[in-house]
């Protein structure tokens, strides 16, 4: 059988400016700092000789490996995201960027940030544009009600963040 993975559907290019500077930042480090600790520790490995059972060789030929591909992603990431930088004009409606708090029947209300792809984290509540979650909540107003796995939730509120 095949290695063959159908392609990913492409996520949505927009990211926060915290979110930009976080790729910015992984970027950097990978390359200014990790990426030649790694190749340095390659070198050395080298000059020992046989490679071929040489775990810190290959090892950390392995790491370049991952290093680079990371590198290559971030690269081209940070070129074709859109990086929104302001509030929109109706803060009323639910839009890229905005902190949505969500109640259910029971009264258990949780609160959700919708971010890019890049930076989504669900321990700090945030959730990406692309997910069902996002999709059945943008465009929506507070008090209206939408369904999350045969769920009622009401969006209690909506809030944005300053930009910056």
């Amino acid at each position: 059988m095949g290695r063959y993975r159908p392609p990913m559907a492409k996520s949505a290019p927009y990211i926060t400016p915290e979110g930009a500077r976080a790729l910015e930042k992984e970027l950097k480090q990978l390359w200014k700092i990790e990426r030649p600790a790694v190749t340095a520790t390659v070198h050395e490995a080298a000059k020992n000789g046989d490679r071929s059972e040489n775990g810190d060789y290959i090892y950390g030929k392995k790491r370049l490996r991952e290093i680079d591909r990371r590198v290559r992603y971030l690269g081209k990431r940070l070129d074709e995201v859109i990086i929104v930088d302001r509030i929109p004009d109706d803060t009323d409606k639910v839009f890229f960027g905005a902190w949505v708090t969500l109640e259910n029947s029971d009264g258990n209300e949780q609160c959700y940030r919708i971010v890019g792809a890049d930076e989504l984290d669900p321990k700090e509540r945030r959730i990406s544009v692309d997910s069902p979650m996002a999709k059945s909540i943008l465009g929506k107003r507070a008090d209206d009600e939408i369904w999350i796995n045969d769920s009622a939730w009401i969006i209690t509120n909506i809030h944005y963040s300053a930009i910056g």
